[in-house]
């Protein structure tokens, strides 16, 4: 179990577009909207910790076609944060960057959405739960190693939205706020084009496959 929670706290705060997601929307929209994303983010992380648990995670991963279409929604939108973060590095002044910063719609909402559109989720669950679940385990020792990593993804999740909302962190987002985007961008971007050339093999596969 100390395995397990362990590969999955590493695999929960390691640098990526949810974590860079909640510590943005908490420098730019306070602890409120930071605790809504993360929560959303959370609820992403078990769907697919559940799906994988119940085994739907092989089915998943055996239609091509739908993991495409989930590249594709992916990378468009982290390319659309990518794209706020950039535009807000280059506004002419404090008060545009700000307004530009400022994402819009349901912070959990899009919370939900930069999880649920992460195919590597899928495969981190589908990996973990193959490796600590034994043979033939019980339907109660699944249900405990689920719930465990639920509890400690949301207790994670809440955590980086509250430490990144403390008004130092803040504080410091004010002053150095265009670097700090220009570093989201790099993180939204980074991610984008990687998920695109995953799409384009992908796509690739499927082709020579049919």
């Amino acid at each position: 179990m100390l395995s397990v929670l362990g590969a999955a706290f590493i695999a929960q705060v390691s640098p990526g577009p949810a974590t860079a997601a909640i510590a943005r929307e908490a420098m730019v929209k306070g602890r409120s909207a930071a605790i809504r994303l993360a929560l959303g983010v959370t609820t992403g992380s078990w769907a697919w910790s559940v799906l994988a648990a119940g085994g739907m995670g092989a089915i998943i991963l055996a239609q091509e076609y739908l993991l495409i279409l989930v590249r594709i929604a992916a990378a468009v939108y982290l390319g659309w944060l990518a794209w706020r973060s950039a535009r807000a590095t280059f506004a002419s002044n404090r008060n545009d960057a700000r307004a530009c910063a400022r994402p819009s719609g349901s912070s959990y909402a899009r919370g939900l959405f930069i999880h649920l559109t992460n195919p590597k989720a899928i495969l981190f669950f589908g990996a973990l739960y193959s490796l600590a679940l034994p043979r033939g385990a019980s339907i109660c020792a699944i249900a405990l190693i689920v719930v465990s990593i639920a509890i400690q993804s949301l207790a994670t999740f809440l955590g980086l939205a509250i430490l990144f909302s403390h008004e130092r962190v803040v504080a410091g987002y004010r002053q150095f706020g265009r670097m700090l985007e220009c570093l989201f961008a790099a993180v939204f971007g980074s991610a984008a084009v990687l998920l695109t050339f995953d799409l384009v093999r992908a796509v690739k596969g499927a082709s020579k496959a049919s």
